[in-house]
């Protein structure tokens, strides 16, 4: 969340710069309520300042005092209720209002402001029409959606045989190469999630739609959630800094209000699996670090010959805790457009604010908020997807990229048994 005293010099300024990612929260109203609760706490500290200088008074109490001490009782009585009403209210609109963009971030209402920053790689022409992954994957009898509905319901997959072997050995290679090349720790988190952890990485209270509950637990929407919180109301020593965590864990997401859209195939689904890169910074590091988690990401489509751009999102399609957002979109040519694959992003100190999570720069400093960074590296059914469509061949095998070669035993196609 952002700083009160943030907020108190900037709120106006963002609701009036930012239409497009602020106009969901009532900033005018949040303004006239701080102020509210500056001017009480200067009358109770007034008071309790007058009431102190009654009570040094060593001689007998006349009746005027007593009197005044008694009035003074009940306005600080009231004053405290003011304010702490004052508080919990200000905290529950703090809790709803989205990040700060930075500077860097393009400006616009929508997706349609977004930055093409690079695109990598070449399509590959094919002397015959691509198919979409879903029928390619069907024909092989490597996926099964009708089945998965029966047994689950809508947005489920079914996956068989190269098809279930693929998912793992994609999400080994990842693991692998994040681990090995870039400095990655690997974690194994907890699927399941309090709601104190979901507050520190801002899926409550706004997001609560979107999530799976089961009692007093939630199902996690990604590894972002466990893995950021490892470290939630602890001061973590400045020299472990910046410190990197990969994890690959299923995730589960509501998608509510995603009716009508990716309704085939494993683009938009309640249960996927995704490998997360999860970082913590230093604040003046963190804009670098993005850079680099990004590039790590990026490695992975270099590494299996996928076509991708990246693109910074604009300030009306960035996340609700972002900074700033490079989404890496994956060429598809069963579909005829690029796709996400993979989104990384810089949270500055608006998570750890949240979680409470700091880390102290010197022996003599007072500590400070980390920053945070997630990205997706990748997120695993959708590398399928990316990898079926872009190496099909016209008489319906898929070629296995030369990377997860060793993951599958050596396998080097995928043909219908």
């Amino acid at each position: 969340m952002l700083a009160r005293a943030f907020l108190r010099e900037h709120a106006a300024r963002l609701a009036a710069e930012m239409p497009e990612r602020y106009a969901g929260v009532d900033l005018a109203s949040y303004t006239e309520l701080e102020a509210r609760r500056r001017d009480a706490v200067t009358r109770l500290e007034a008071k309790r300042s007058r009431r102190n200088e009654l009570t040094a008074i060593r001689e007998k109490p006349s009746p005027e005092r007593i009197a005044e001490m008694k009035a003074l009782k009940e306005e600080i009585r009231s004053l405290e209720e003011e304010t702490a009403s004052a508080d919990s209210a200000l905290a529950e609109i703090e809790a709803r209002v989205p990040n700060a963009p930075d500077a860097s971030v393009p400006r616009g209402k929508d997706e349609s402001a977004n930055r093409e920053e690079r695109r990598v790689g070449t399509p590959r022409p094919f002397a015959f029409a691509p198919k979409p992954h879903w029928e390619i994957g069907e024909a092989l009898g490597i996926l099964d959606f009708d089945r998965a509905a029966k047994i689950a319901g809508a947005r489920f997959s079914l996956q068989f045989g190269a098809g279930a072997a693929l998912e793992r050995a994609l999400a080994a290679f990842m693991l692998d190469l994040h681990t090995r090349e870039h400095g990655y720790t690997e974690v194994l988190p907890p699927f399941m999630v309090n709601a104190d952890s979901l507050f520190g990485t801002g899926q409550l209270p706004k997001f609560e739609e979107e999530l799976f509950r089961a009692g007093d637990y939630y199902l996690i929407p990604t590894a972002e959630v466990p893995v950021t919180n490892i470290h939630r109301d602890e001061v973590v020593e400045a020299s472990r800094l910046p410190i990197r965590y990969v994890a690959g864990t299923p995730c589960f997401r509501a998608e509510a209000g995603a009716a009508g859209r990716d309704t085939r195939g494993l683009i938009r689904l309640h249960q996927f699996d995704k490998v997360e890169l999860v970082c913590f910074s230093r604040p003046e590091e963190s804009f670098d670090a993005l850079e680099r988690l990004t590039g790590h990401a990026e490695e992975v489509l270099r590494r299996l010959g996928l076509p991708y751009r990246v693109v910074s999102l604009s300030t009306g399609d960035l996340g609700f805790g972002s900074a700033k957002t490079y989404d890496i979109e994956v060429w598809l040519p069963g579909q005829d457009t690029y796709r996400e694959i993979s989104s990384c992003s810089n949270f500055t100190d608006f998570q750890a604010r949240r979680a409470n999570i700091r880390f102290r720069p010197s022996e003599s400093e007072k500590p400070e908020f980390v920053h945070t960074l997630n990205g997706s590296g990748l997120a695993v059914g959708r590398t399928i997807v990316a990898i079926l469509e872009n190496y099909q061949r016209e008489d319906g095998s898929v070629e296995i990229p030369a990377p997860l070669a060793p993951y599958m035993g050596g396998s080097t196609e995928i043909r219908r048994g």
